[in-house]
């Protein structure tokens, strides 16, 4: 039996790539109001951005209890697995890594546990190259291996439509906010090592929306690309006509998550690529 797969919603995986590398994923909270969603399940990407705007309150995002993934674990093991890699979001901005943690120390040596320092695609590639790898019946140290390679050679980046949802959400002050609002200043990031990283500010969205192109053309060949979105699909699609590289058949088209489109709001756009 090969090596399980285990991730969590915020890698954005879409449904067709878990069902053909047969990954295991559990979903992360999402508190509405006193609602709580489970992410991809109980509440439609679509219907969360529209609502979005017109909520007075943010949103809020919890990690997966311990016991949920302990559960899975189970399960995994129940159908024969003995080995299980479980990949999650960047620690430094998320508890699932550390719950998913926890839950591995009652399976002894059975479960490695990676933080992959990325969220969205940055984070799904890892885990798409180690499902491959876990059909092919690689060893463990191979699939580890692999797993650092595209860590290392992953880089994220988007442009956000606003700073209201990162300023609400703690990132940024209230003085950086207001006045990207007054100027209409998108601001650049890029997520890298775990961390949110300010990549630049642009005055203007079909600006900045170049400017993510250039950041795009200038990594040179790559393996894997995925262009993300939240809400933005049209927007999605043009930046891929644009700017994909033409070596990358059919790049990925993602609604981002919910739980990082809490953070994100709206109208965002950017891309996560595997430089070769």
């Amino acid at each position: 039996m090969p090596t399980g797969i285990v991730t969590d919603s915020t890698s954005d995986i879409p449904v067709h790539l878990l069902k053909k590398y047969n990954i295991f994923q559990i979903p992360v909270d999402l508190m509405l109001g006193n609602q709580t969603y489970l992410d991809g399940f109980d509440l439609s990407r679509n219907d969360f951005y529209n609502q979005l705007p017109s909520l007075e309150q943010l949103p809020t995002t919890g990690a997966p209890a311990s016991g949920r993934f302990q559960a899975l674990y189970k399960k995994i093991i129940d159908q024969g697995y003995t080995k299980i890699i479980s990949i999650h979001a960047a620690s430094n901005l998320s508890g699932i890594f550390n719950a998913a943690r926890l839950a591995a120390l009652d399976f002894s040596q059975q479960i490695e546990v990676i933080d992959s320092q990325q969220l969205t695609l940055g984070l799904g590639f890892q885990v798409i190259a180690a499902a491959e790898a876990a059909q092919e019946n690689r060893s463990i140290p191979t699939i580890l291996d692999m797993i650092v390679s595209i860590r290392e050679r992953v880089r994220v980046f988007a442009l956000l439509d606003t700073f209201e949802y990162i300023h609400r959400s703690g990132r940024v002050s209230i003085a950086k906010a207001r006045i990207g609002s007054i100027l209409n200043i998108k601001p650049i990031l890029e997520l890298k090592e775990g961390r949110v990283v300010n990549r630049g500010l642009a005055r203007a969205r079909i600006k900045g929306i170049q400017y993510l192109g250039e950041i795009l053309r200038e990594l040179g060949d790559l393996e894997n690309l995925a262009v993300l979105h939240t809400n933005a699909t049209q927007d999605g699609k043009d930046f891929t006509q644009q700017f994909a590289p033409r070596g990358i058949q059919n790049p990925l088209l993602v609604n981002v998550t919910t739980i990082i489109g809490t953070h994100v709001g709206p109208n965002g756009i950017g891309f996560a690529a595997v430089v070769k």
